[in-house]
């Protein structure tokens, strides 16, 4: 057992990640299971194994440190038998038999990115200097199937606001029968161009980042039918309408797509024909934005489109057009289809997330119990289910099998009080201190919470958050986790409340989260002292509270807040603002730095200054406007750090430092 202070741990074990099984595959016939883990709770080499679902024996696949790399493996793909396995170590291209456990190198000619097995298992398609290149599995015949023909144009990869905001992180897929590919080809040459340098080291020249701002021109994305014999395809749609590809695919019923429009009111599901023209299977729209679900578009075995619709208060599951899930059943993402079976997550209650089925005939039926934020894949009879960094393999018939965990256990233990706030039962975490006991002095408040639409952070998952707001706790706060308007689980009205305004609503709620629990627990909260702090949407939030409510609020530190909403991307503030054009209002009404003058509280300021998602220029524009108003704040710059800090001496003193700030800032 380690001894450790969390914020060391924290460093140490990336979050509790490491030794942690991840990524389960299953092979077709269900029975082996793979899925990668390292050695132990601080290895950060995450190896590929395999595990027996008969005899529960795990047997190791590949080691990277064995192959002589450094870095572990981040991702594989199979053939469709789940017997081979691809993977990119340190720029060489490796080839794994699961059954035989043999692992050999693949000779290509340049570092390959995203390598993927056709489905018979006879190629591999893989993407090196931004063109598609294809080599049999043996390696011989290497060759591209499409070069880029300028620079900042690239095949095969997804843009960067699919992988950041369409769920889509692909830019490839095979047919069945391995002859031919759908292929993304993303032109970036009208993409704002942004440069990222290191102050620390000016001698070295800055990253040249393409970045398409809100309201600016995105990335040309247009598909391809490659075939393996030289065919070369366009695929036709109307693009000056739809210029977002959100998600594409190809089965045994062909290859397909889904495409949005620009304000992303509508999202169109489309059959590509051999020919290259295009065939509307379905079409979704939403006056304010049409949610795109993990997963969707997919299809059964028999054909049957499996999408989503928004009724009321409830996002279902639909087959063919029909829903098939129950009124107040939110779902969450669709995980695959076997058969005409689809594996899905939904929430009843939105601080658990559960995984469910859906058979015609039988309806929907839930697969996982008792709290937590479930998920899993099902193949051959085959279930494997996760839940909080663990992993539990079901076969019919048959005992349960945990894929063995080497992730170390916290040294914090988390007790939340899960509470329902207010008349819009917000749902909401509170910790205290360890041992704590009712009478006394009431505790300083501090509010920690993430409080926009990309997640929530007020469930029973037992995420790592969590450990550190009981960590703040037991260094002598009341923690407030609140998870308001716009956070996700609880339906489409409750998500698009905050269309035209992520700012006040978010702030309402954190407001009323903190009153109704000092109404509940008026011997425990001390509302004359009343920090807050978050990262990202919840550094916007923490300092957008320190400026517009000092009543409330005493003291903020704000990570990677996004302050100017000009600066943030395309199809995420578009979504929720509408375009910069058209509703100025609505980005003006939710930049920090012209309210920098009304700060009267202390605010701390924290940005990784090789941050390319919340770029630097946010922190430093609005310490402008701070000091140009007079208005005394501090900065802590971080060097080398991306949105999340990564480096274990950062991660361990960023929390301690932030302690010490609130403990100066509400004289404790």
């Amino acid at each position: 057992m380690t001894t450790d202070p969390l914020p060391r741990q924290l460093a140490r074990t990336r979050h509790f990640t490491l030794g942690a099984p991840t990524h389960p595959g299953i092979t077709a016939d269900g029975a082996a299971v793979l899925f990668l883990r390292s050695r132990g709770g601080t290895d950060p080499l995450a190896c590929l194994w395999a595990l027996d679902t008969a005899t529960g024996r795990e047997r190791l696949i590949a080691d990277p440190a064995a192959l002589g790399a450094s870095v572990g493996i981040a991702a594989y793909s199979t053939d469709a038998t789940g017997r081979l396995a691809a993977f990119a170590l340190d720029g060489t291209l490796w080839l794994a038999d699961t059954a035989d456990g043999t692992v050999r190198a693949v000779p290509v000619p340049g570092p390959p990115q995203d390598p993927r097995l056709d489905p018979t298992g006879r190629r591999i398609a893989y993407v090196s200097g931004g063109a598609l290149r294809v080599a049999g599995a043996d390696g011989t015949g290497d060759r591209a199937l499409a070069e880029p023909e300028a620079e900042d144009v690239g095949y095969g990869l997804a843009e960067y606001v699919a992988a950041g905001e369409m769920h889509r992180t692909r830019g490839y897929w095979w047919s069945p029968d391995g002859t031919a590919l759908l292929v993304a080809r993303v032109d970036n040459r009208t993409v704002t161009r942004w440069f990222l340098a290191d102050p620390t080291d000016p001698g070295q020249p800055p990253r040249v980042i393409r970045y398409p701002l809100a309201g600016t021109a995105n990335a040309e994305v247009t598909l391809w039918l490659l075939g393996l014999d030289g065919g070369r395809t366009e695929v036709r749609w109307d693009r000056a309408s739809f210029e977002y590809l959100t998600a594409a695919g190809w089965d045994d019923h062909g290859p397909y797509a889904a495409v949005q429009s620009r304000d992303q009111r509508t999202v169109r599901t489309l059959a590509i024909r051999a020919n290259g023209d295009t065939l509307v299977l379905a079409e979704r729209a939403d006056p304010r934005w049409v949610e795109l679900i993990p997963g969707l578009p997919v299809r059964t075995a028999g054909g049957a489109l499996v999408d989503t619709a928004d009724d009321g208060d409830t996002r279902h599951l639909t087959v063919d057009g029909e829903p098939v899930t129950p009124a107040g059943l939110q779902l969450r993402a669709v995980l695959g289809t076997e058969g005409e079976t689809v594996l899905f997550t939904a929430s009843e209650e939105p601080t658990e997330t559960h995984l469910w089925t859906y058979e015609p005939g039988s309806g929907v039926r839930r697969l996982s119990s008792g709290p937590g934020v479930h998920g899993g894949v099902e193949r051959g009879g085959t279930l494997v289910l996760t839940t909080g960094g663990r992993a539990t393999v079901l076969r019919e018939g048959r005992p349960p099998l945990a894929l063995t965990s080497y992730t170390e256990a916290p040294v914090v233990t988390t007790r939340p009080e899960l509470l329902r706030l207010g008349p819009r039962e917000l749902r909401a975490n509170l910790f205290l201190p360890t041992g704590h006991r009712p009478g006394g002095t009431p505790l300083p408040v501090l509010l920690d919470p993430y409080g926009g639409p990309a997640m929530q952070k007020a469930t029973t998952g037992g995420a790592w958050h969590e450990q550190v707001s009981q960590w703040f706790a037991d260094q002598g706060f009341a923690v407030l986790v609140a998870d308001g308007r716009g956070t996700p689980g609880r339906g489409p009205r409750w998500d698009k409340t905050i269309y035209g305004d992520k700012a006040g609503p978010a702030l309402e709620d954190q407001i009323e989260a903190l009153h109704e629990a000092a109404r509940l627990r008026p011997e425990l909260l001390d509302l004359d002292r009343v920090g807050i702090r978050g990262w990202s949407y919840g550094g916007f939030l923490a300092a957008l509270a320190v400026l517009r409510r000092p009543d409330v609020f005493h003291a903020a530190s704000a990570g990677a807040a996004p302050t100017d909403q000009r600066l943030y991307d395309t199809h995420w503030q578009e979504r929720f603002l509408g375009h910069p054009d058209e509703h100025p209002e609505h980005y003006d009404s939710g930049s920090l730095i012209t309210e920098a003058p009304k700060l009267s509280r202390p605010l701390l300021l924290i940005q990784g200054l090789d941050d390319d998602n919340v770029f630097p220029v946010h922190a430093l524009r609005l310490s402008s406007a701070l000091l140009a108003a007079g208005r005394p704040h501090e900065v802590l710059p971080l060097r080398g750090t991306g949105h999340r800090p990564t480096d274990e001496a950062v991660v361990e003193h960023l929390l301690l430092h932030e302690l010490e700030f609130l403990r100066r800032s509400l004289g404790r």
